[in-house]
């Protein structure tokens, strides 16, 4: 398949990399040469630089060719233009990035008339996880997976004792038939091993089938609302802060948001209802506890500094606010994050690439997707007799660390896999994949002979 990539930011560059784990042959447009050149030393991918607002450039590359285009350059605008420009000269499908407000009011006329066939936010993707976090949380996914057998289970451990400080060989026994695909560790998200204990505070997501995760369900979880969100405070009100406050503040809790910027804050203050927008420094504990910092349900950290975003973050949870979640955008974090126990760490890079990439590999029967934190993903794939990992045990696939096969729905089975479980064709199989690491899922998706293509 041809993928055109326009913008070799951030972005591009993630879902590049993912890509080049399947079969796909990629090619990277860019006006910065210096980028694009140290881009094509370590990547397999075709580089133009160019600037793809011209039509030429399109036409040049053969646009009508390519299965997808995503235009992920930093301007709204230049997105929508090249994405319409795309279409209309026949590729097939057209991803834009937008993430001004004022466009994804009017998100609906962006894809009807002008073509575009997917429309991602990285600002609104992790406000929804974070939303959903929040006033969601201790949810139970079932009707998702077209399987109608298959559901999915998140509870916290000291919702269910017996589990405490057992490890997952332990666990598997005291719940037979069912299976922990991921635990969420002081904010971190991870696929258990055979040692790994279970902790109190730790968040168990256990898959199984419907019947089973619903008794189990009945057990962990008390009836009625399971959230008692009242209080909330936003440090930062850029793209991310405001979607989130004017979420939260339409859920019907108390919001409070900080920033720096005069002229934001008064955007803020006239685009958002019933919101208490501070101006101040969001590091000025003074100026939080002025405000009490220390009475609020929830503390989430939205700037545009990683740094400050995990430094206010460990203040709020050692001042025992009970959900603090961080905005970060370098993975290279992860090791600190997990040390300082936040509730939930989110990088809108990893969720946004996770979401054109489930796109694009639609076309290999992925039929619907959960994420989890904003860390993980389960998805559901139909296995198509050309795939790596038909016909073959699983204890024999290349499954990347990353990478969990959790289930196979097979007739009116659900499956919990054993290493000798062979998947065959028809098989629904539930997959879970850390979003750090979704481009290694390609492994196993893509065809076993590239000569097929």
């Amino acid at each position: 398949m041809n993928v055109a990539i326009i913008g070799a930011g951030k972005l591009g560059l993630r879902v590049a990399e993912a890509l080049m784990e399947g079969d796909y042959a990629i090619t990277i447009i860019d006006k910065n040469p210096v980028v694009l050149n140290r881009l094509s030393q370590h990547l397999d991918v075709m580089t133009v630089n160019e600037d793809a607002r011209a039509i030429k450039v399109l036409n040049d590359i053969q646009i009508q060719s390519f299965d997808f285009l995503i235009a992920a350059t930093d301007s709204d605008e230049t997105n929508i233009m090249i994405s319409m420009f795309a279409k209309n000269l026949g590729c097939k499908n057209v991803i834009a990035r937008v993430r001004d407000p004022e466009h994804m009011n009017q998100l609906g006329f962006i894809k009807e008339k002008l073509g575009i066939d997917m429309v991602v936010n990285p600002d609104l993707a992790i406000t929804n996880e974070i939303y959903k976090y929040l006033a969601e949380k201790y949810t139970l996914s079932n009707g998702i997976f077209t399987t109608g057998k298959f559901s999915l289970l998140e509870f916290k451990g000291i919702k269910y004792p017996k589990l405490v400080g057992k490890n997952m060989i332990q666990v598997r026994e005291q719940l037979p038939n069912m299976l922990v695909v991921a635990l969420s560790k002081k904010g971190k998200i991870i696929i258990p091993h055979g040692e790994d204990i279970v902790d109190a505070d730790d968040f168990l997501y256990v898959a199984g089938e419907k019947e089973e995760i619903f008794a189990l369900n009945e057990q962990v979880h008390e009836k009625g609302e399971f959230t008692n969100l009242q209080k909330v405070m936003l440090i930062g009100g850029g793209k991310t802060g405001y979607y989130l406050a004017h979420k939260l503040s339409e859920f019907g809790a108390s919001v409070k948001i900080v920033e720096k910027d005069k002229e934001r804050c008064h955007y803020l203050a006239t685009h958002l209802k019933n919101v208490m927008v501070l101006h101040g420094d969001g590091t000025d504990v003074a100026l939080l506890e002025d405000e009490n910092m220390d009475s609020m349900d929830a503390f989430v950290t939205a700037t545009g500094y990683d740094e400050e975003n995990l430094l206010l973050a460990l203040t709020a949870k050692q001042r025992g606010i009970k959900d603090v979640i961080s905005k970060v955008s370098h993975n290279s974090y992860s090791g600190l994050i997990e040390a300082m126990g936040v509730d939930m760490v989110l990088n809108p890079l990893d969720i946004t690439a996770s979401n054109i990439l489930t796109f694009i590999q639609g076309n290999k029967k992925i039929i619907s997707t959960v994420l989890i934190q904003g860390q993980a993903e389960i998805m559901e794939i139909i296995a198509q007799p050309y795939m790596c990992m038909v016909n073959t045990p699983i204890s024999k696939l290349p499954l990347p660390e990353g990478v969990l096969i959790a289930a196979i729905h097979r007739g009116n089975k659900v499956i919990i896999p054993s290493g000798d479980t062979n998947i065959l064709p028809g098989d629904k199989v539930i997959i879970l994949s850390l979003l750090s690491e979704i481009g290694d899922l390609e492994k196993i998706l893509k065809k076993k002979n590239k000569n097929l293509l």
